[in-house]
């Protein structure tokens, strides 16, 4: 059988009352999916992926579940030395924060200016690297301080970042994966990312776990593992059921957020606007 990675968006509200929110301004639009910041408004769509692949389908054991801020749109996750370090985004909200793991406090706080809107974080040697969604600048921070270093560019959009012992790898939302030179930012590859032989694309936040990439698909609760030697897909990681649906306040609230602890080999997981962060396990 062909391997097939199928992605179809259901809008649960008639397309005529999405473009009216849309034309009154609330939220932005990324992707295929419309993010409403309003909490009084409706969830506007559900997404799924239908995997039918030779890649194993993972599940999940829920290790511990640690508070998360509800008002956080993440973007980005990494863990380093206790402590989590998050990217949140929209615009006049997006930041660079420090995070108490067990209580989910924010300990350290940069604000970016309101015409930029966060996305992806990781960190490197002592740097934090940040992108932005539309405005195709990144920005490198010092990781003790939070004082902005210096900025970098790139000519798509600003999805995810994660790294390996060399690279800087780079999301924009397409099936494509760009590696980049961590010192001059300079495009060293690509790497299309294919399930047999069909593209995977919406490739959205980014985390390097024991020689894999793992990415949420954006708008979907499905994480690929992803052979950064070869784009192909190893396994499907499905985190259905994750966050119990009443705990979901938002339109927006989707899968969004990957940190792994090497030291420890824990593997935590959120989502934008999620009041909980889980630490998993992965299982058959």
């Amino acid at each position: 059988m062909t391997p097939i990675v199928k992605q179809s968006i259901f809008l649960l509200l008639p397309t005529i009352i999405l473009g009216i929110i849309l034309v009154f301004g609330y939220g932005e639009a990324k992707g295929l999916g419309a993010l409403v910041q309003k909490d009084f408004l409706p969830r506007l769509y559900h997404a799924t992926i239908s995997v039918n692949s030779s890649a194993p389908i993972y599940g999940y054991q829920i290790i511990h579940h640690y508070p998360h801020d509800p008002r956080a749109f993440t973007q980005g996750l990494i863990f380093n030395a206790g402590f989590l370090y998050e990217s949140t985004g929209q615009y006049g909200q997006s930041t660079v924060r420090k995070v108490a793991l067990e209580t989910g406090i924010v300990l350290q706080q940069y604000t970016l200016p309101s015409r930029y809107f966060g996305e992806g974080l990781t960190l490197w040697q002592d740097k934090l690297i940040q992108l932005t969604w539309q405005e195709k600048v990144g920005f490198v921070y010092d990781q003790t301080t939070f004082s902005p270093l210096h900025e970098f560019f790139y000519p798509t959009e600003g999805w995810g970042i994660t790294h390996d012992s060399q690279h800087l790898i780079m999301s924009d939302g397409s099936s494509t994966l760009y590696f980049l030179d961590p010192k001059s930012f300079q495009l060293i590859k690509r790497l299309p990312i294919h399930d047999g032989t069909t593209l995977v694309t919406q490739l959205n936040e980014l985390e390097y776990v024991k020689g894999e990439i793992y990415a949420n698909v954006w708008l979907t609760h499905y994480i690929a593992r992803i052979s950064p030697e070869t784009g192909q897909i190893l396994g499907w990681i499905n985190l259905a059921g994750l966050l119990n649906q009443g705990s979901y306040n938002r339109a927006a609230d989707v899968l969004n957020g990957i940190a792994y602890d090497e030291q420890q080999d824990r593997l935590f997981v959120t989502g934008k606007y999620w009041p909980s962060l889980f630490e998993i396990k992965l299982t058959m």
